[in-house]
């Protein structure tokens, strides 16, 4: 029997892609260490890791010496769900895991332009950037989008027991991590989406987003339920 791998994931703590692999890690019960990195710095490191710049990186150091860096977050879920099949995040059924898969890009394109670009910009980037106050017209704007996604979501809960259907998947953890970091910044009006509320509670209970919980930006005081479980 060969011994797993050394993995060492180079991430942002409040970067949502970065938070959806630590949580397929933990889901699937993978040992790993961390590397902080400030992704708004520029850095040889990270584009020696990754010729895009772009966060997470997982690097994978083998018994034999081989090491290998797994680049951004959807080339690094497949690659996990290949290297460990007892615990499965993309659904058995054809139908059910096309629904996840479908969902899980709308993260990694609508949700990402339309409100991580404007609201966690506005928000957070800047700040880390130093590129002075938000622009209210942005955070607007951003507000507004994100409650369109929100009702879009309340919608599928309402239907389902998880985002994609009867199983959580990797859908599942991408919304969580979304809006996990938007909660943060206390953003989420969680009253107005009772199922997406309820659903919430329950993916926050899980061991592998207790890590999450635990994040902390200085300067930046986080909401104040965004730790509890039953808020």
């Amino acid at each position: 029997m060969s011994l797993p791998p050394q993995r060492l994931l180079h991430h942002f703590a409040f970067d949502p892609h970065s938070r959806m692999v630590r949580l397929a890690l933990g889901e699937k019960r993978m040992a790993f260490e961390e590397s902080h990195i400030k992704y708004w710095e520029p850095s040889d490191a990270l584009i020696r890791l990754n010729p895009s710049g772009l966060l997470p990186v997982l690097s994978e150091t083998y018994a034999n010496g081989v090491s290998l860096n797994i680049c951004e977050t959807r080339a690094i879920v497949e690659h996990l769900e290949e290297a460990e099949q007892n615990i499965r995040l993309w659904p058995l059924d054809p139908q059910e895991r096309a629904e996840a898969r479908r969902l899980t890009g709308w993260f990694e394109r609508k949700f990402d332009y339309e409100v991580n670009a404007l609201l966690l910009h506005e928000k957070m980037e800047k700040r880390l950037m130093g590129l002075g106050a938000p622009n209210l017209a942005n955070l607007r704007a951003g507000r507004e989008a994100l409650r369109d996604h929100l009702s879009y979501f309340e919608s599928l809960l309402e239907a389902r027991n998880w985002l994609s259907g009867r199983h959580i998947s990797y859908a599942d953890f991408a919304l969580a991590s979304h809006l996990s970091v938007i909660d943060y910044f206390d953003e989420m009006n969680w009253e107005r989406y009772k199922h997406l509320k309820t659903w919430y509670m329950v993916v926050k209970s899980r061991p592998a987003f207790r890590p999450l919980l635990a994040d902390i930006l200085p300067g930046v005081a986080a909401s104040a339920h965004y730790t509890e479980l039953d808020f």
